[in-house]
This record gives C-alpha cells, structure tokens and sequence, in this order.
C-alpha cells in the first residue's frame, strides 16, 4: 500500500527485517538499528536507545598496527573517518587503497584528520592482516561490545561505509565512501554534503537512499547543465534547511 511504501522511504529501509525505535512524542527516530539493540541489551538495561555522543561509545583505547595505544582522548579536535570495513569484502579492500591515499594527502595538508577503523573481519587474525595495510587507528577486535555499540550508533547496514565527523564528533556525511573515490585530490574535504551532484557511477548509490530529483540536460551544451544548476540549487537549499531546523535528515 501507499502507506507502506511512505514508511520504507522515510525510514530508508534497504533490507528486512529492520527495527527503528521512534519517540512518539517527537516522531524522531531513536535508533535504526533496533535488530542490534536487542541483541545487544536484551535485558533491555540501556532503554529507550537514544543515540549517544560518538565520544561516549568509543571510550578506551584505540590500536594502531604496531601494536602500540592510545586512549580515545586523542581523537579529540580532529575531524574523524568512522570506517566500518573488512577483509573479506572485495570493495572494502578496494576503497582502503584509495583512502590510504586520501589519508595520507589530507594529514600532509596540515589537515587534523583521523580514521577510526571498526572491524567485521571473521576472525583476529583477519583482522591482524588487514590492518597491518592501514596507517590509522582501530578498535581492538576482541573489544565487540564496542564495534557492536558505533555499529548501532550510526544504524550500519552494509560495509564499506566512511562516517565523516567534525571535530565535535558531529555527522558531516554519511557518504565518505561516495566522496573519497569522487574527490581523489581531496579538495573537498571535510565533504559537506552538497545540494546537488552531477551524477557518477561512485554517486549513484545515493539513488537507493532515498527520494532524489533527477534532473537531464544536453551535456554537449555546457551553458544548459549550468542554467539547470541556478535553477535546482535554491530550491535543494531550502529543502536542506527544512529538514536541518527540524534535526531530521533531508
């Protein structure tokens, strides 16, 4: 029914089953990743599952792959990359080649710039592997509480995902992998998330998210992609600032 098909696209639900807890009071969504919350808590100590501050979930100590850590603490005042990924997972390995590059060009610019790496590997030693090929920092794998906590917090239904945060551990994008491959010079960093896009095979991913406008011009006529631009970008601003004051994402 309409009604039904209003409810996966407002709550972009992408696979099934899927549990979100809402306030009812508000109407905004406590959790997306109900499924782990009850597998997690199911004694149910942690309820209602409001989301917490990043700071919060990754309290401890974090590795880097020379066996060395350091505290959480550390993290803080950078911009950080949340990046859920595995080994096992062929497009995860290859975005890890292109963000080490990233990585590197955005430190190199003078930039505070950190990756948090939260393994789904199957096994330590897997895990071992590939984060010896990273030059960031982990969760330690034996620490599942934790992987399984920033799993909820930012409602992950598939890797690879880059989470961009600022440096008050506040989302900037959930797209860090559509914008790391889109942006190889990282000229864009910290990637705030635009109004519109010129559509790229990297991108289209986007289409599945969620309600999207798609605009066609003549791409032989330079002036018209332009012109249509003018025309599109007030009207994605405002719908971008309609949801921004209701704290609700576009």
């Amino acid at each position: 029914s309409l009604l039904q098909l209003k409810l996966w696209n407002k709550y972009r639900v992408s696979n099934i089953p899927s549990l979100i807890f809402i306030d009812a009071s508000t109407g905004k969504v406590v959790c997306r990743n109900g499924l782990l919350v009850i597998r997690d808590d199911p004694e149910g100590l942690e309820f209602p599952w409001g989301p917490k501050p990043f700071s919060e979930v990754v309290a401890g100590p974090l590795l880097r792959n020379n066996g060395q850590t350091l505290d959480s603490n550390a993290l803080e005042g950078s911009h950080i990359g949340v990046y859920f990924s595995a080994h096992w997972c062929p497009p995860c390995r290859s975005l890890t080649r292109v963000l080490v590059e990233s990585y590197r060009k955005i430190k190199e610019s003078g930039q505070k710039f950190e990756i948090l790496f939260v393994s789904a590997d199957r096994s330590e030693d897997s895990f071992k592997q590939y984060f010896s090929e990273m030059p960031w920092v982990a969760v330690p794998y034996a620490d599942e509480a934790r992987r399984s906590r920033l799993n909820r917090l930012y409602g992950i239904q598939g890797i690879p995902t880059l989470i961009v945060l600022d440096s008050k551990g506040d989302v900037i994008t959930r797209q860090g992998r559509v914008e790391v491959l889109n942006d190889i010079e990282c000229r864009e960093f910290p990637w705030h998330p635009k109004p519109v896009l010129e559509l790229t095979d990297s991108n289209a991913v986007q289409l599945n998210e969620g309600p999207c406008l798609v605009l066609f011009v003549d791409s032989e006529d330079d002036g018209e992609s332009e012109a249509a631009k003018q025309l599109i970008q007030p009207i994605a601003e405002k719908i971008i600032a309609k949801y921004k004051a209701k704290e609700e994402e576009a």
